[in-house]
Parts: structure tokens; sequence; C-alpha cells
């Protein structure tokens, strides 16, 4: 069981037992929990109370019996009995559920609006009907005096369903373009629907007019919020006769009463993302709004804050158990959170038992298990010496480090430094002498760190001093303000006054500072005369300012040139160093290897590689065509087709010739033959 607290608020995380060290082995941890009280008493409130993948909807019965909730992957419900703490039953659906309605007091009739447009109604039995809404629903609301259903989607049209007559009547025509979410008035049974436009539209139904409009979208945007677009309204939750909240999809809650059109306190959640839940806390008059990484409690009246949760995972869900201090959420993970608030009220009746627990948990302070290891990094474990231990088995590795044994560190740490101690007494000493000399009369003291930029502000203070006064406003200082703190104590902040950037953009340092500089010098032979003395001189140092004024203005062309001209120079030493640094060193021959199978030609061949993989694919292609290793011509569909030739190889190319020379040598033969022939017929016929 996890434990936090905000705002003084303690929340019992129950679905997740203490967090213990995954690396830790199953002895170990049964040596833990024969220790640890805390985690023997880890608890399952219900079983296997978790998805395949993902919750997407979690919902109370009223008679508060059966929790149950739907998800994914395959699409399915489950049902879980309170009284026995397990599971009643599993349901898979043929699509995912986009939000369910249980109709009456236990899970005998429940309704399923699902994402392929279906309504699917399920008995104790299990599936009763199923029939088709025109456009894809977004959610819907039951009306229990006349068993309507109201289904709102991608239209805008609500469709409205009658369970005791079993057909669809007409619809309410709204002026949206789509509508997002509705809830009915579980007093007077008025309907609202909140539109993609940022509009709350109220509709009577017994008349099926629309009786009244809320700008939520404009309502919502205030000084201080920031938006990227138009506001939708995304959650809508009814509270009594006359309250209604309103979430918007950038992270806005709307708290409104319904006899005024302007909200009477607006809540941001500050992350921008959309509000998914409502819930409404009637003893502490708290309202529970959840977008998917927050839960915040608020006062509905005043808007301060009670308490809020960000849990692991991001939300899909929030859903208050009546009467009692629980809260339950559907997350994206397997594992649905089940929280406890011994604050909001007490335990459900079928887990009173968590009321003595959580009694016992206060009076037993918590300890975490990491109190016995210590997180080392790599650059640590060089300092203390233990650099070998890597691999072994003292040392686990987690993250960017290692956790090791508390006692082993403590050890090496003796053994690297034994003056560790020696040194921290030292240091409370020398604070505790500070503390008591703070007391006395003090001169200016100025930090280990830019002593000269100190000093500056000091005489800046002084100076406008005078003109506080007249305007009476206090003006914080930098040397007194703890986010400027770093910057007079770590060496690392201290600036640099040779580099470039420095002297080109303060020409004028070196006249600026020469008062500067004799003032400090005073305070540092003070300082020096304090520690000889240990005892602090009565009465302020004497202001040895010269009272000569500096024409800076006319010298600040000339500052200028003569920094610039030194950085010239500087610049040009260093280039003559590197010179001479390049001709001492010799440089040695570098050698290739050429693979197996390739022939050395020279040098040319692989620049003109280089030079040819540089080129487009164009350039290359218009090359090789001219090559003739290209040849692109049109087809009869009007595409083109490329052909590549290979290129070939030395040996490839005499081979070739020396078939060439070949086939001409017997074409030669072949016509000298065809030749005698031809000569021999012709002497046969003449004789």
């Amino acid at each position: 069981m996890q434990v936090s607290s905000l705002n003084d608020v303690k929340i019992y995380s129950l679905s997740a037992g203490r967090s213990l060290p995954e690396w830790l082995s199953d002895r170990k941890k049964r040596a833990l929990q024969k220790k640890d009280v805390d985690i023997r008493r880890r608890i399952e409130l219900i079983q296997d109370f978790e998805m395949p993948t993902v919750s997407t909807k979690i919902k109370v019965s009223r008679d508060g019996q059966y929790i149950m909730a739907v998800g994914t992957y395959k699409p399915r419900i489950r049902c879980y009995d309170t009284y026995q703490l397990s599971q009643k039953f599993e349901r898979c659906l043929d699509a995912e559920v986009v939000t369910f309605e249980i109709l009456s007091d236990d899970y005998s009739k429940i309704v399923f609006l699902q994402c392929d447009r279906f309504v699917e109604f399920h008995s104790q039995h299990g599936h009763y009907y199923r029939t088709r809404i025109p456009k894809f629903g977004r959610d819907f609301s039951y009306h229990y005096p006349s068993c309507d259903l109201y289904f709102v989607g991608a239209s805008s049209e609500v469709y409205r369903l009658n369970l005791e007559q079993g057909r669809f009547l007409n619809p309410l025509q709204t002026d949206a373009s789509e509508n997002n979410v509705c809830d009915i008035n579980p007093v007077h049974f008025l309907f609202a629907t909140g539109t993609a436009e940022g509009k709350v539209e109220c509709w009577d139904p017994r008349t099926r007019n629309r009786v009244g409009l809320l700008d939520c979208a404009l309502s919502s945007v205030t000084a201080d919020t920031e938006i990227d677009c138009l506001p939708s309204i995304s959650a809508l939750k009814f509270n009594g006769a006359l309250n209604m909240a309103v979430g918007t999809s950038t992270g806005q809650v709307l708290l409104y009463d319904l006899r005024s059109s302007n909200p009477l306190i607006v809540k941001d959640h500050q992350y921008g993302l959309p509000i998914k839940s409502i819930q409404f806390q009637h003893q502490l008059d708290l309202i529970i709004s959840a977008d998917s990484r927050i839960i915040k409690m608020w006062n509905k009246d005043t808007g301060k804050i009670f308490t809020s949760m960000e849990p692991e995972y991001d939300i899909n869900d929030v859903c208050l158990y009546p009467n009692s201090g629980m809260l339950m959420t559907a997350n994206e993970a397997p594992k649905m959170n089940i929280y406890y608030m011994p604050v909001l009220g007490p335990a459900p009746r079928w887990c009173s038992f968590l009321d003595n627990l959580t009694e016992e948990l206060e009076e037993n302070p918590e300890s975490t298990v990491y109190d016995d290891y210590k997180f080392v990094t790599r650059k640590d474990l060089e300092n203390l010496g233990l650099a070998h231990l890597i691999g072994s088995t003292l040392l686990r590795a987690y993250m960017h480090g290692f956790f090791m044994d508390i006692r082993l560190y403590h050890k090496a740490k003796m053994m690297a430094n034994p003056f560790a101690y020696e040194e921290y007494r030292r240091e409370k000493i020398r604070q505790k002498i500070e503390e008591t000399r703070a007391q006395r009369v003090q001169l200016k003291k100025l930090p280990k760190v830019n002593k000269e930029l100190a000093l500056k502000l000091i005489e800046e203070e002084e100076e406008q001093q005078v003109a506080r006064k007249r305007k009476q406003k206090n003006l914080p200082s930098l040397l007194k303000d703890d986010r400027f703190k770093v910057m007079f104590e770590n060496p690392d902040f201290q600036v640099d006054e040779q580099s470039e950037e420095f002297r080109l953009l303060n020409p004028l340092v070196s006249k600026i500072s020469e008062k500067r500089k004799k003032k400090l010098k005073l305070l540092q032979e003070q300082e020096a005369k304090e520690q000889e003395e240990e005892e602090e001189p009565e009465g302020k140092p004497s202001d040895a300012e010269s009272s000569e004024s500096s024409d800076d203005e006319k010298g600040w062309v000339e500052e200028v040139r003569k920094q610039r001209k030194l950085l010239r120079q500087e610049e040009k030493v260093k280039r003559q160093e590197r010179f001479k640094e390049d001709q001492q060193t010799l440089l040695k021959p570098q050698f290739f290897e050429i693979k197996e199978g390739e022939e050395f030609r020279s040098f040319k061949d692989s620049a003109k590689k280089q030079k040819l993989m540089k080129k487009t694919l164009e350039d290359r292609l218009k090359l090789e065509e001219k090559l003739g290793t290209l040849n692109v011509s049109d087809t009869t569909v009007g595409s083109k087709q490329a052909t590549f030739r290979l290129k070939k190889s030395e040996q490839q190319k005499k081979q070739q010739e020396a078939e060439k020379q070949h086939r001409q040598e017997r074409k030669a033969l072949r016509r000298s033959a065809g030749h005698l022939k031809s000569r021999r017929g012709r002497g046969q016929r003449f004789h």
C-alpha cells in the first residue's frame, strides 16, 4: 500500500503495493516480509481488478454491490461483486465500448454504446438486444420518467429511443455541428448537451423545446489562460437542481448556476488537456475534476485546491464510490487504481477493515526499503576506488548508476577520505562563529565569487536609495535573492574578463572598474585585520572614492578599437604558434588495405568515384547514358523503361576482345571458303 500526502491529505493507493526493487531476489523479499510489517500487510482489495490491456470506463451500481468496468483487448465488460471481493462475470463484446449505463439497481439491465454505431442491451443472463443509431455516438443519458435514451454524437441531432415502446422518436434538432457529451438533471430532469463549438444547450424533455443556451467557450477564456483553438465541451455534470459543472477541451472547469449565464468559478488545470470526468463530493463540498494526467479536488465555493493525484498512467475515467472516501480510476494500463482518502469519508461497508488499517499505518511511520542501499554513479565509484566492483554481486545496475549496500559505502568513504569528519566538524564550527559575528556591527562583506559584480550592485543600490525613498517602494536586491545566490557562491559562474565577448561588450570596463578596485583593496585589508584581531572594528570604512568624473562616452570608440586591435594581435600570435607546431610535427605514411578481388589502379579512380557520388541522381543517369551503360526507352503504356549494363573489368574486356577477334577470323575463313566453292562451280560449268 502506497501512501502519499498533499496539503496534509493522506491518500492510500490500494491497487499498488509498496514498491520493492526489481533486482531483489525472492529470498530477500521473503526476509523483508518477515521483518517489515508494511510489506506483510500488502493487500489486494478486489481480486483480478484489472483488464487485459486498457480500461476505458468504470461505474458502480446504485445499490453499491457491483463495480462494472469496460476495456480492451478484446472488448469486454467485467463485473465485480464487492461482497465477495472478486469477479462475478466477464462478457466479451463485438466492438469497443464508448460508454455504458446501468439502468437497474444491480447488474440486470445494462446499455452499451459501441464505436460501430450499435447500441447493445444486456440483461442478467447476457446479451438481450442490439440496434443501430444513424450516426456515430459519443455519449448518452437515460430519462427515467419517460424511459427515453438520448444519444448525442457526430451529428446536430439528438436521437431518442423509447424503451417502453421499443422505437425511435423524433430527434431534437440543435444548432451545433456535433455534440460531445450530455447529462440529465436528477431533480427536474432538464436535458443538457455540450457541443463542439463550446456551447451548452438545455432542453425540456416535456415540451422538446430548447430553454437555454450557454456560451462556455467565451467564458472559459480569462486573462491567465492561453489557448490555441476554440474550446469545445468535453465533460458535463449536474449537481442538485441549480448547479452544473462544464469541462472544456482546453483544460478549464466552469461551475454555473442555472439562473445565470456567467460562471461562478473558472478553474484551470494548467495542462491544456481535455477534461474527462467531473464528480461532486457533497460531504466537503468538493469538485473532483480529472484530465488524462491529473485528478484535482477543489472547493466549489472558493476554488481552493484541496488535494490532487497524478497516477503513473493516463486516466480515462474516474468513479467516486458513493458516501465514502474511495475513488477508482480507469487507466491506460491493465491495472485499475483504487484510492482511499479517510478525509473524504469512511471506507465502504464491504471493506470497513480499511479504517483500522489506515489508523495503524498512521501510528507507525513508513520506512522505505531503499534506506538500506545507496545509489552511486560511475564517477562516485571511481572517487571511492570501487570501480573494480562493477559487474560483481555487490553492485546492482539501475538506470544511470548502481545500488550498493549502505554499510559498504560508509566504509569505503571513510577509507577514501579519513578526515571527512574533521572537515565536517571544522565547517560546523566556522558556521557557528559566523552566526555569532552576524550579531555585531558588520562591514560590507563581499562574496567569494564575482566580487566586482557584487560591488557594482552595492553601489547601484546606494545611488538609487534616495529615489526608492521618494517612491516608497522596496525593490528586491540581487545579492539577497535566493534565485541568484549560486552566482556568488559557485566558481563556475565566475565572470571571465579576459574572454573575447566580455572585452568587446565592455570596452570601458578598465576605466570604470578603477574605483571599484580601490574599494575592493580597502575591504580586503579590513577583512584581513578582522581575521587577525578576531574582532570587528567599530564604525564604517572611510570612503576613498575620488570625486573625479570620467567622460566615458568620448573614450568609447577608442576603447573598442583598442580591444579589437589587441584581439587581432593575440589571434596572430596563436596562428604563428600553431604554424610552428605543424612544422615540428612529422607526418607518418598511412597504409590502406585493398579488399580481396579488387585491383589497385590509381588514386584518381577513387577521386572520380567520390566526385560521382556527390552528384545528383539526374547527373549520374545522364553520365551513364553517355557512357552507354544506361538505356532509357518509352513503353507503349506511357511509362519509361530503364536498362542498366554492368561495368566490365579489364579481364572481361580482354576476354571479349579475344572472342571478337576469333569471330572475325572465323568469318574471314568462311568467306574465303565460299569464294573457293563458287570458283570451282564456275569452272565445272565452263568445262
